[in-house]
């Protein structure tokens, strides 16, 4: 009894929460929802070709978040993250047409984003004939991605519906574990290591961007945060986030009512590692992405915890499809998104579409450099495969197979770059 009492008195007295930025003006609204996306049948998985049959068990809850912000002028904006494989461009268009017929939000305003987990449904963005629909596997991921668009609007009106002032501040940690996966292609052919990943010698981007939101009295309610590495530490039959499913567990674990959303940045030649347990005798391979997601966790506690700057000012987002070609005669050309959120003068965000590689992140984040920091995300508004440079193009290689066109990233980067400008 003593001790149940002593904890009430604890309960009772504990000091309101401290805010890590009492500087900061609380002159944002805030809303936040999140919704479970796993499955509730066994249907097949997305993430790896050689799958041979569905799922079979559950590891770990899937979600869908939402993040709504709003500015002192009212301009509003929603980010949704989701613990999938991608964000089928026409399942975007589909939900940006539905907001902005109930809320009156703008394309431009509703920013889709897909960890990439290799442990989540396969998705079906378009409707499916009436012959498809005889496949059960098919049919299994239309009816799976229907029901997922009603989810995503309902937390999406719920984030709407749950604005509350809101103090924003933003910063950057680093985490170590993601390394290229390309081969060395400084080595000879005949070298040993010439084909063998990882690559230490290659380039990577280890930032750890971070939005921290809190209430006007200091309670932590959310942090949206990014890192650019594939979510593949695991491979097996089991519903899971990977890494990026455990750093926000991690994350909210010991906050009530506080929701971590992870942004995947540009991570399509980036690999976990170690990544699987052969490479570490002992370690299981959700030891490995639980060990990958404390890591990054614990970036993400540096980054709202460390000198947080503030964020405050116009909220503006900009949004085209730009218009990428293929090499080859015969095939269509792709309509890309690309999108530029600015947080005022102290905050810059580019979303780019499908799995981007890391060249993209490290020039734009050279070429935006000035007052505002600068947040470079892949995987966001479609989801159609691999978007390498120019050198990777040039240099060949998995993520360079899809063939696209050598003006590819020329025609993405000065796309950011128009809207960036468009952007007062």
């Amino acid at each position: 009894m003593p001790f149940i009492l002593a904890g009430l008195i604890l309960a009772q007295t504990a000091p309101a929460p401290k805010s890590v930025a009492p500087h900061v003006p609380a002159v944002w609204k805030a809303g936040l929802a999140s919704v479970i996306v796993t499955p509730e049948k066994l249907i097949w998985m997305a993430g790896y070709a050689a799958r041979k049959k569905p799922a079979e068990g559950k590891q770990q809850e899937l979600f869908a978040k939402a993040l709504a912000l709003e500015d002192e002028a009212g301009a509003r904006m929603v980010f949704v993250t989701l613990d999938l494989i991608g964000v089928p461009q026409s399942l975007r268009r589909r939900l940006a047409a539905a907001v902005e017929k109930e809320h009156g939000l703008p394309p431009s305003a509703l920013l889709m984003n897909a960890s990439h987990t290799h442990s989540g449904p396969q998705l079906r963005g378009s409707p499916v004939i009436d012959a498809d629909l005889e496949n059960p596997k098919i049919r299994d991921a239309w009816e799976y991605t229907q029901d997922l668009e009603g989810k995503i609007l309902g937390i999406i009106r719920a984030a709407l519906g749950d604005m509350k002032p809101a103090r924003l501040t933003w910063n950057k940690a680093r985490c170590g574990f993601a390394m290229n996966r390309r081969r060395d292609y400084t080595l000879p052919p005949e070298h040993p290591n010439a084909n063998k990943a990882p690559n230490p010698a290659g380039v990577v981007d280890h930032e750890v961007p971070s939005l921290r939101v809190e209430s006007p009295e200091g309670a932590p309610r959310g942090v949206l945060f990014g890192y650019a590495c594939h979510n593949t530490c695991l491979g097996f039959y089991n519903w899971c986030g990977d890494y990026a499913g455990y750093a926000q567990e991690y994350l909210e674990k010991h906050r009530p009512d506080f929701q971590a959303m992870f942004l995947t940045g540009c991570g399509g030649d980036q690999n976990p590692y170690p990544r699987r347990s052969e490479v570490v005798p002992g370690v299981s391979d959700v030891e490995l992405a639980q060990q990958h997601g404390r890591s990054l966790a614990n970036a993400v506690e540096v980054a709202i915890s460390a000198n947080p700057m503030p964020v405050t000012g116009r909220l503006r987002s900009a949004y085209e499809e730009v218009t990428l070609h293929y090499a080859r005669d015969g095939k269509e050309p792709h309509a890309y998104p690309v999108q530029v959120v600015k947080f005022g003068d102290d905050l810059t965000l580019v979303a780019l579409g499908s799995e981007v590689v890391v060249d993209y992140s490290l020039r734009l984040k050279k070429e935006l450099a000035g007052k505002a920091g600068v947040w470079v995300a892949g995987y966001s508004n479609d989801y159609t495969g691999y978007i390498p440079s120019l050198r990777i193009q040039k240099e060949g290689g998995y993520e360079a197979a899809a063939g696209w066109a050598e003006d590819v990233e020329e025609r993405i980067i000065s796309k950011v770059h128009e809207l960036h400008k468009s952007l007062p």
